[in-house]
């Protein structure tokens, strides 16, 4: 089953993308079913499942291709939780950027940062270029893990279970100032507003026969600048789920991102950025497409 989030007339609505690549409303679906994703997700198993069903005939809703898609969870109630340093490769190309210091070895736990709420946009949002704080926008293609039940200090044997379902996150990085600025602490460089596009939809995991083995690929203006796959992360998703939720509840509806694999603009050779009009599409097989274009951001005030 996918879900989406899109813009109605009357506001932001959760929808069943059905067979005929158009967006029936949940409430619709479901009688007194909820109006937003969280809802949705929230309401655990037994409306799933009810909504599985009306899914499977659902048709005559808004097309695809004419509907405004949001960010499948529009705002994160809370901060996105990400992983970094996840693909052995992606590590050693960063070791020249990370500077004198940095591990030089793949730790032995999965290195944590998060991404603030106002850094989440949606499918064809403008990701707003950094100038005038900084040139160095990067990109990242990665696997978003959607939780799906609450829990803490879970078995790795049990993590999957917590899975409400996936969709493409891009890590949207803005490499000096994550790099440099405060005290390396990854946060800021990692948090401005338009930083975190999800989507285009979520699959749950009933419909992911492995997510451990999805082709991962990101594209600028057409070209292709990483393509990997999900089987090199270093940490499977249960041991990140086992080590977030470690003496620290995971909520329902909690975005995980899962690492990036290499080919980073900073890692290049000259450095590639972003720039004002450029375009990226990251892809993650059997999810979807995510296209963002870059612009630039309001004035400031």
């Amino acid at each position: 089953m996918r879900l989406a989030t899109f813009q109605s007339p009357s506001g932001a609505r959760a929808a069943v993308v059905a067979s005929d690549d158009t967006l029936v409303a949940v409430s619709g679906l479901i009688a007194g079913g909820p109006d937003d994703m969280l809802g949705v997700i929230d309401a655990g198993p037994g409306l799933w499942d009810r909504l599985r069903q009306a899914a499977a005939s659902a048709k005559g809703g808004t097309p695809v291709r004419s509907a405004k898609l949001l960010a499948p969870i529009p705002r994160p109630r809370r901060n996105v939780l990400c992983v970094g340093w996840n693909y052995v490769e992606h590590f050693e190309e960063g070791k020249e950027m990370r500077g004198a210091g940095a591990p030089q070895e793949m730790p032995s736990h999965p290195t944590f940062f998060t991404k603030q709420p106002n850094a989440v946009v949606g499918q064809g949002d403008t990701v707003w270029h950094s100038a005038p704080v900084s040139p160095q926008l990067d990109w990242e293609v990665e696997l978003a893990v959607i939780i799906g039940a609450t829990g803490r200090d879970i078995p790795e044997s049990q993590a999957l279970r917590h899975v409400f379902g996936y969709t493409v996150g891009n890590d949207v990085s803005v490499r000096d100032i994550q790099r440099d600025w405060h005290g390396g602490q990854w946060f800021k460089g990692k948090s401005f507003d338009t930083s975190c596009p999800l989507g285009p939809w979520i699959v749950t995991a009933d419909e992911v026969a492995d997510a451990q083995d999805l082709k991962l690929t990101l594209k600028v203006n057409g070209v292709t600048k990483q393509d990997s796959s999900t089987k090199y992360m270093y940490f499977k998703i249960p041991r990140i789920i086992n080590e977030l939720s470690a003496g620290m509840a995971l909520e329902a509806g909690d975005v995980i991102m899962t690492g990036t694999p290499p080919g980073v603009g900073a890692a290049r050779k000259p450095p590639e950025f972003l720039a004002v009009g450029d375009v990226m599409e990251a892809e993650v097989q059997g999810i979807g497409v995510l296209r963002n274009p870059i612009g630039r951001g309001p004035s400031p005030e």
